[in-house]
């Protein structure tokens, strides 16, 4: 199985004391998103767990624990670096940081266990595609030799996102030919692959490989042997992707991005993280 702790909400940044409670009690409660009295318990043992999914936008608070994981666990972690300010990511950290962290988890467990995801793409009067180009390329020259694998995807409007960051959009179909063209000669120049995530299939006409960022060979990889995983069912359609089972819940993240589609808005974020109790098996609340 891999249990995937960062799709819903950002774990490792601001609940990693109660992930680590959750391994070392060996069990955690996980409430339906959509049913909320439908709860689900996910054995956490090296026995049933092939992979720990990692994703996140500030890694730092996990890794004092990535020793103590190392010994029963394999991880590939998916770190997001964006080059947006505090005007549209509040409260996301420093970036610089990010980046030495980044260095940080790949000295210690492989190029194989981490991804980053440059996500989304953005576009706006500042963020043009001169300026993405730009910040692309200094973010993948200062992970050359750390890193094998990038992820780009384009903002998706949601209705939420829609209200929360009206003066943002998706790259038009020219403009995003013309990112794909960019990065995927950036990637290439600097030993790097770039992936497209759920975006046009015939953009690696243009460079992107579109097989997926969480693909069966790249799983593979991260744990080291071969798998023999059910029928693809991901609701997704085109998206190539073995999904995990998600520990989160949404609306409690703190980064408060303004693109976020997993919050709805910072009231109900608020709200719940009053209800996070560490010590809890379930994330949000009590059973």
């Amino acid at each position: 199985m891999i249990l995937s702790a960062g799709m819903r909400t950002d774990i490792p940044a601001f609940y990693s004391k109660w992930f680590m409670n959750r391994v070392r009690e060996s069990y955690v409660y996980v409430r339906n998103p959509y049913y909320r009295n439908k709860v689900t318990k996910y054995v956490i043992s090296p026995e049933v767990i092939d992979l720990l999914c990692f994703g996140t936008k500030n890694p730092h608070p996990m890794l004092e624990y990535i020793d103590e994981l190392k010994k029963n666990y394999k991880m590939i972690w998916y770190i997001t670096i964006t080059p947006y300010g505090k005007d549209i990511e509040p409260n996301v950290m420093d970036k610089r940081q990010v980046i030495e962290d980044v260095k940080t988890i790949s000295n210690k467990l492989g190029y194989q266990s981490i991804m980053i995801r440059y996500d989304p793409i953005c576009m706006n009067e500042k963020f043009d595609v001169n300026m993405h180009i730009y910040a692309f390329e200094k973010l993948v020259k200062q992970l050359k030799g750390y890193i094998h694998d990038i992820t780009i995807s384009f903002l998706d409007l949601y209705e939420k996102v829609k209200k929360n960051a009206p003066d943002l959009r998706p790259p038009t179909r020219e403009e995003g030919i013309e990112l794909a063209k960019a990065f995927s000669r950036i990637g290439k120049e600097n030993d790097i692959v770039v992936h497209g995530c759920y975006e046009d299939k015939d953009l690696e006409n243009y460079g992107l490989d579109m097989t997926g960022c969480m693909s069966k060979e790249i799983v593979e990889r991260a744990c080291g042997y071969r798998l023999n995983p059910p029928k693809n069912s991901n609701m997704r359609g085109a998206c190539n992707c073995l999904m995990g089972h998600d520990i989160g819940d949404y609306n409690s993240c703190m980064h408060l991005c303004r693109y976020c589609y997993a919050n709805y808005n910072k009231k109900m974020v608020m709200d719940n993280i009053k209800n996070h109790d560490p010590n809890s098996p379930i994330l949000i609340g009590k059973i």
